[in-house]
């Protein structure tokens, strides 16, 4: 990557609640040698940005996401491109193509499974000929889970099938850009369905291995464990065919979990009545009229929030339980993990492959790190033999 453009970082979106959150983040943590700006259409709201995170002389950038030129611009200053501009499918393609084009690194935080797999069908090709990295998920979708998976096959035999389920707990409370993103995702399965078709009809697949993530199944662990389809199994499962550590036939599944059996229930009945009135345009405006965009929890609210994700992974006579744990998942955290990205994308040794990348494939090692120094924990909770 060009080491002359006047930026490594440029954030987009810091007028939101989370791409506010990484701005806050990266004015208290890059350091001085970090060369960063703001990017976004409304100068006086970037002005209060500046201000609000202690940098008045911050540089402003324009761009506006329906405006290719102006993203164009943009990529071309920046080494990387970070945005929190949702919902992605409807905001985001125009930032992914113009750093394809022009060979800057990519990260997001989104969720949308259509929006990754559209853009691995439209752009990934031009971002692996000009070297740009374009890492999605880089968030609580799906950071702690892909590194976690990562984090755990490392600690298992080499060139053995692997099994591995995650169990994810967590605490916190939605911004209407996350609820946006999902009442979006719910009303477009179907198309949601036929994008992955698309992708998987001309993904290459690793010859001679094979790997897979889905959601799991309602199961009894000393608590609840409900399947959880969210985006994480397919990323960590993407992970797993780009490396061979993952070794030759690598299966994760993914739950979500509780104490009692009446809130899985619960749950179970709530996410079924949500993904019925998303289908329903005047019901899903008025779910999300419930919390404006932009808005999204306290300071107060935010330091209760907390999640933990436990990995049981077996393979090769061996097992090992593993835990990633932080703060508020959705919004300090996920500020913390997208700035993160960028800073490690920017700055750290990186494995040489270009085009769309997870997260553990594009920064692996390097990121654990950069998130291990920052406050959230990876640690192993028992190894032994299965």
């Amino acid at each position: 990557m060009p080491e002359d453009r006047p930026y490594d970082i440029v954030l987009l979106g810091a007028t939101g609640f989370t791409g506010g959150l990484t701005a806050e983040y990266l004015a208290r943590h890059a350091g001085p040698g970090v060369r960063w700006a703001v990017a976004g259409r409304n100068r006086a709201k970037l002005e209060a940005v500046a201000e609000r995170v202690g940098l008045p002389g911050l540089p402003l950038l324009h761009a506006d996401a329906t405006d290719p030129a102006s993203l164009a611009d943009v990529a071309r200053q920046a080494r990387v491109v970070a945005t929190t501009v949702g919902p992605y499918t409807l905001h985001g393609e125009h930032v992914v193509a113009a750093c394809a084009e022009a060979g800057t690194h990519y990260a997001d935080i989104t969720g949308e499974p259509e929006f990754i797999d559209l853009m691995y069908l439209r752009h990934h090709d031009r971002a692996g000929r000009t070297g740009a990295k374009l890492v999605h998920a880089c968030g609580f979708d799906s950071v702690p889970h892909d590194l976690g998976a990562y984090f755990t096959v490392k600690r298992l035999p080499e060139g053995v099938p692997i099994e591995m389920d995650g169990f994810v707990r967590a605490g916190g409370r939605p911004s209407g850009g996350t609820v946006a993103s999902a009442l979006l995702m719910l009303s477009r399965a179907r198309r949601t369905a036929e994008t992955a078709l698309a992708r998987r009809r001309i993904e290459e697949r690793p010859a001679g291995r094979r790997a897979r993530g889905r959601a799991g199944t309602l199961r009894y662990v000393g608590g609840w464990a409900l399947p959880l389809p969210t985006l994480d199994p397919q990323i960590i499962a993407r992970s797993a065919r780009a490396l061979e550590r993952y070794g030759p036939d690598f299966t994760y599944r993914h739950h979500v979990a509780v104490r009692r059996l009446p809130t899985a229930l619960g749950l179970a009945a709530g996410a079924g009545a949500l993904a019925a009135l998303a289908q329903v345009p005047p019901a899903r405006s008025w779910l999300a009229g419930r919390i404006a965009a932009g808005d999204g929890p306290t300071p107060e609210q935010r330091a209760k929030g907390w999640f933990k994700v436990t990995f049981l992974g077996r393979g090769g006579g061996e097992r090992v339980v593993t835990e990633v744990a932080g703060g508020d998942p959705g919004y300090d955290e996920t500020a913390k993990m997208l700035a993160e990205s960028a800073l490690c994308l920017a700055f750290d040794d990186l494995p040489e492959a270009a085009g769309q990348l997870t997260p553990a494939a594009a920064m692996g090692d390097a990121l654990t790190g950069r998130l291990r120094r920052a406050g959230v924990t990876f640690r192993v909770l028992s190894d032994s033999r299965a």
